[in-house]
């Protein structure tokens, strides 16, 4: 028999605002604890060095975390220029220097070729794996670590003021597995200098957003308080993106007990553009997101059910 998850049964979503100097896991331990939550989950790291935006799933939000891992996300990332530094941040050692300050011009022309679909080496001390091994784990063993290219999106990447000639100041819009350590560098080379990422807040992260975002003090000050669920959002928000179908709540039953249903009556329900075969949908009852399901065979099949406490 197993052994009974301790915590309250919470189901849903959280916006945090990471601080700067905590990790990801350390924030949902403290989530865990503040709200006594059974399960914690979150979408999408943040370096320590990093501040904003980390999305935290709760109970059965944890089944949707991947949908927001692979979503967009926008960031505030200042370069310090004339430092390149092993973590490709300010906390690693300075391993090059150089006395080349590009202007806004050279910025502002360097740019478009790091806007699209790019290639991007991770940096160093990323958890990227080599050979079963976190590429971090080896980078602080000393040990030669050489990291593939990867293909990544890059939407948006533009130059918003220059406080200093030491420091630029950008707005990144980026999908998924883009590193913006790996950005500053490239770009900064690109620009015949060295530098590396002096702050980074990231400002959105899938349907979230820094304004509904709550602080680690303000949640542990609201604790188990009815006004820390005002902060509190649906399972179905982390699945935004995908077309969802509505069901009746004996149409309900049956999808969560495994059973496929016709798919014809449903999407004539639901007024939704563009299900196929193959595509993936939220079934709904109601507000309440039922299960992922794929549309196979002229049936709603479900792939996960999502089974949230009232």
């Amino acid at each position: 028999m197993g052994r009974k998850r301790r915590g309250r049964p919470i189901d849903g979503w959280l916006a945090v605002d990471k601080p700067v100097g905590m990790t990801s896991t350390a924030v949902v331990s403290r989530v865990r604890r503040v709200l006594d939550a059974a399960k914690v989950g979150h979408g999408g790291t943040l370096d320590p060095l990093a501040s904003g935006v980390l999305p935290i799933a709760l109970g059965e939000g944890t089944k949707t975390v991947a949908y927001v891992m692979d979503g967009r996300k926008t960031y505030a990332l200042t370069v310090r220029w004339g430092e390149e530094r092993s973590t490709d941040d300010r906390e690693g050692e300075v391993t090059a220097t150089s006395d080349v300050r590009p202007t806004a011009e050279q910025i502002n022309a360097a740019l478009p070729a790091f806007i699209g679909e790019i290639e991007q080496v991770p940096p160093k001390f990323s958890a990227v794996k080599v050979e079963g091994r976190r590429a971090y784990d080896l980078a602080r063993r000393d040990e030669e670590v050489e990291l593939k290219a990867r293909r990544i999106l890059i939407e948006d990447f533009s130059l918003v003021s220059q406080p200093d000639a030491d420091h630029a100041e950008f707005r990144v819009v980026s999908g998924k597995g883009a590193y913006m350590r790996s950005l500053a560098r490239d770009l900064s080379r690109a620009l015949g200098t060295v530098g590396h990422v002096a702050a980074l807040r990231r400002t959105a992260c899938g349907p979230f957003t820094e304004a509904g975002a709550i602080s680690l003090d303000k949640l542990e000050t609201l604790g188990h308080s009815a006004a820390s669920s005002d902060f509190l959002l649906p399972v179905a928000t982390a699945l935004d993106d995908i077309p969802a179908l509505a069901l009746t709540e004996a149409e309900a039953i049956r999808l969560t007990h495994g059973q496929p249903l016709p798919v014809l009556p449903v999407v004539r329900r639901s007024d939704v553009q563009g299900v196929i075969a193959g595509t993936t949908v939220r079934a709904m009852c109601g507000e309440r997101v039922v299960a992922l399901a794929r549309i196979e065979g002229g049936e709603i099949r479900p792939v996960r059910v999502i089974n949230t406490h009232d």
